[in-house]
């Protein structure tokens, strides 16, 4: 009973950390890219704007949802929901701070600590893409049909891609768990210089390149294309529904960054110091901190480069990255080889 306990005081604390995460991220996003462009951005609904975002949520819950006459009800209305909960359940096995021991109980920061986690989280960004297919098919309208078609080429090619930046990061760890991955990297001097994979280079920057596919970030936002597809994929969606699909798209940016954190840059793993709360805190701190730095550099990125064509964004996935990936993959086996066994002529 215990058990059950503690997962459902997890699971809640996870649901309510992603939405409030949500609320802040997309107001971030807006003074950021404000800032960027020498605008002042939202300034009316609380102090600096903060409101705003709140606002837009509770107009969209009391915003009329219209369903199209020639649309597949069931899937049409599934369609948001499942997105929405995909992205949930990939933020449930990242571990967002150090295990925490109070009365020789210990308690980990991470709803699920799965030994094949790296799997989960392919598996899960997968299966998402079928939420984008059925929400442009069940639409009954061309625009959005075109937009999920993008989506199935677009995000099964960077799925590809995803699966092969992680092969060097299994490889160096030894282990599928995300939390074991975390650890792997603690550094010396009592964790205060964590050892971070910095010679996984290659790995972190096409694993966050194909993260901008994954999450239809500009420059790779072709599913939604406005110029040429309406609004892409739910251009039929209004309301409640297309804000489900505006959520998910915001926690799955934040599911990136903090994947890249956990599996490139140390995690949680910084200085700590201090009385006990302290040594608790920080950890998540250093966590959070590392994950929003990724998260304003997809807002730099989006505020800065144009969107490719369709052709240069596939050409690019599977002439460039993924023949690279491979090519690491390959140096990445012999040096370990190297590690582990010596030269073969010594």
């Amino acid at each position: 009973m215990s058990f059950l306990i503690e997962a459902g005081i997890k699971v809640t604390f996870a649901f309510v950390f992603l939405l409030l995460t949500v609320l802040a991220l997309v107001w971030v996003e807006r003074k950021f890219v404000s800032d960027l462009q020498n605008r002042i951005g939202p300034d009316r609904a609380g102090p600096w704007g903060i409101l705003q975002t709140l606002a837009d949520g509770l107009k969209a819950f009391f915003k009329e949802s219209i369903t199209p006459s020639r649309a597949e009800v069931g899937l049409y209305i599934a369609a948001p929901i499942v997105s929405m909960v995909l992205a949930f359940l990939m933020f449930l096995v990242i571990p967002i701070g150090a295990p925490i021991e109070i009365n020789g109980n210990v308690y980990t920061l991470q709803v699920m600590d799965l030994n094949v986690g790296v799997l989960y989280i392919l598996a899960i960004s997968s299966v998402a893409v079928y939420a984008i297919t059925l929400a442009g098919w069940s639409s009954g309208s061309k625009y959005p049909m075109l937009g999920s078609v993008r989506a199935s080429a677009q995000m099964i090619s960077y799925e590809a891609v995803m699966g092969l930046a992680l092969v060097p990061v299994v490889m160096f760890t030894g282990t599928m768990s995300l939390s074991a991955i975390v650890e792997a990297q603690q550094g010396t001097f009592g964790g205060f210089i964590p050892a971070w994979n910095v010679v996984l280079l290659p790995s972190f920057v096409i694993f966050l390149i194909a993260g901008f596919a994954e999450t239809n970030r500009a420059p790779f936002d072709l599913v939604e294309a406005e110029q040429e597809l309406v609004g892409g994929f739910h251009t039929e969606y209004s309301g409640m529904r297309f804000a489900l699909f505006f959520l998910a798209e915001y926690i799955n940016v934040f599911n990136i960054a903090a994947l890249t954190t956990t599996l490139f840059l140390g995690g949680w793993a910084g200085p700590v110091f201090g009385p006990t709360v302290l040594q608790w805190i920080l950890p998540t701190f250093w966590f959070l901190l590392k994950t929003w730095l990724i998260v304003l550099f997809f807002v730099w990125v989006r505020a800065s480069l144009p969107r490719m064509r369709y052709d240069q964004l596939m050409n690019f996935g599977w002439k460039k990255l993924i023949p690279l990936s491979l090519v690491w993959i390959i140096f990445t086996a012999i040096a370990l080889g190297f590690r582990k066994f010596g030269a073969p002529w010594v």
